[in-house]
């Protein structure tokens, strides 16, 4: 029997605040454990939680930008659960009045666009940590520096098909939380992790299997390798004759397998009711309206006129707009003089193999856009080689030295000059009676030679399109 996947993704982002959701207390990372706490994010008695303001703007940006409607009167509700990491016992969130509801995503796939429902987006606080590395073998510590964090919570619709759907799913939405500032998107750090849910389904049926979620995937390629192999453990599983239990499941990333966490609680276990300490959050259609006209451009709109305004393909305009940072470095270019097929070729090439080396953005560079503008402007205007684009592109990196200093320290200024070129170019078909014949006999591939002689004598500075033309015209003479 052939069975389709029914996935789905919960993606929760870290809202990039100074201050938690419901206190003041700092949401800076990488604090002493248990220093950025206090009596409300504790769960003290008698403390009173207050509602961040900055938090309810950005999601509400989030919500407008995925095409959600925008509840005027959304309410928080307790979620009770027992766990070490959550100090109150319940954590509040938001249930059958969220914040941001039935909105959509698009994705495009091996050339295919596909829409991605949007359940709902709704805030809630994030959990502690445990800690199981400690003095004490076989004890676990408990570090409450993340609880009271402001998480948005981004719950599609089960319409992703593939592993690699829901790879590129998360990607676009990663993109368009830091576009918008309302995450700093850092994986490594908690700031944007998911929730895979899976099931399979016989081919044809509408009817939805046993699903399994799998918690905190904090990489794009855990989120594809994860749900590939749920896919494979349900099929085989059940072309064996078995059953799905509905599961929370944990994924190994070395192993690349997932293993049960603990069975999968439904609504009605965690027993929600409306936050009595918080009253219901009204908010006005003019506020909404006003955030709604200060959006940036998004990426998608930005691609397309990327596409239409710099005629760039839509593989590089998506590229080039996955991240607002390379997005903002690549116009900065532009402003610089350099032409926009350039500039996206060496940004998308030798940039980004720089970034992926050195693990670091546009901002851990020692160079900025300028400085890349005023090198491509160089090879644009031919006092400079392609080559010699890169040894200056290099030392770029390694000093930040502006490019002109670097073509005045090497020497690597391009030869462009027709009158000392063309003395060049007699010397050589002087010295060359043998190719030059050969050449006029019907064998163009000397060209070659002829240029690299050029070359050699000018210590290869000479401007190869200068020297074509002169060596045409003299062999043609």
């Amino acid at each position: 029997m052939e069975f389709e996947p029914v996935i789905g993704l919960e993606i929760h982002a870290q809202v990039a605040t100074a201050s938690k959701l419901f206190c003041g207390c700092s949401t800076e990372f990488g604090r002493p454990p248990n220093t950025n706490t206090c009596p409300v994010c504790l769960g003290l008695p008698g403390a009173l939680p207050v509602t961040n303001r900055r938090v309810i703007e950005l999601a509400v940006r989030l919500g407008l930008a995925t095409h959600c409607t925008i509840r005027l009167d959304s309410q928080f509700a307790r979620k009770n659960y027992f766990y070490p990491d959550l100090p109150k016992a319940y954590q509040i969130s938001q249930y059958d009045r969220p914040l941001c509801e039935n909105g959509w995503l698009e994705i495009v796939v091996d050339g295919n666009t596909k829409r991605i429902g949007i359940t709902r987006i709704h805030l809630e606080e994030d959990a502690g940590k445990l800690v199981h590395e400690g003095r004490d073998a076989g004890a676990s510590y408990v570090d409450l520096n993340r609880a009271g964090v402001p998480l948005v919570e981004i719950v599609s619709e089960p319409d992703l098909s593939t592993a690699e759907e829901a790879r590129v799913y998360m990607e676009k939405m990663h993109a368009l939380v830091t576009y918008l500032g309302v995450s700093r998107g850092n994986m490594e750090q908690g700031n944007l992790r998911a929730d895979a849910n899976v099931s399979l389904r016989p081919v044809g049926e509408s009817k939805l299997g046993t699903r399994t979620e799998t918690k905190n995937l904090n990489s794009f390629r855990f989120v594809r390798d994860a749900i590939d192999h749920e896919i494979g453990r349900q099929a085989g599983e059940l072309r064996a004759g078995g059953r799905i239990v509905q599961e929370t499941r944990l994924y190994d990333s070395v192993s690349k397998t997932t293993s049960p966490m603990r069975s999968k609680e439904e609504a009605n276990d965690y027993r929600y009711f409306p936050e009595p300490d918080l009253p219901v959050l009204r908010l006005e259609q003019a506020w909404v309206d006003a955030i709604r006209d200060g959006l940036p451009e998004l990426p998608d709109a930005k691609a397309a006129r990327y596409r239409e305004q710099y005629a760039l393909s839509a593989k590089d305009a998506e590229a080039l707009t996955a991240g607002r940072e390379i997005a903002g470095f690549f116009e900065a270019v532009l402003e610089g003089g350099a032409s926009p097929k350039r500039a996206a070729n060496w940004i998308m090439g030798d940039l980004s193999a720089r970034f992926n080396e050195d693990k670091i953005g546009p901002d851990g560079l020692k160079f900025g856009p300028e400085a890349l503008a005023e090198m491509l402007v160089m090879i644009e205007s031919g006092a400079l080689s392609g080559k010699m684009g890169k040894e200056v592109f290099e030392e770029m990196v390694a000093t930040g030295k502006p490019p002109a200093k670097i073509v005045a320290e090497k020497g690597l200024q391009q030869v462009s000059d027709a009158g000392e070129l063309a003395a060049i170019v007699a010397k050589v078909l002087e010295d060359s009676p043998e190719q030059v014949e050969q050449f006029k006999a019907g064998k163009e591939k000397v060209l070659g030679y002829f240029v690299g002689q050029v070359m050699k004598a000018t210590g290869g500075q000479a401007n190869p399109g200068v020297v074509n033309t002169i060596l045409r015209d003299k062999l043609a003479g």
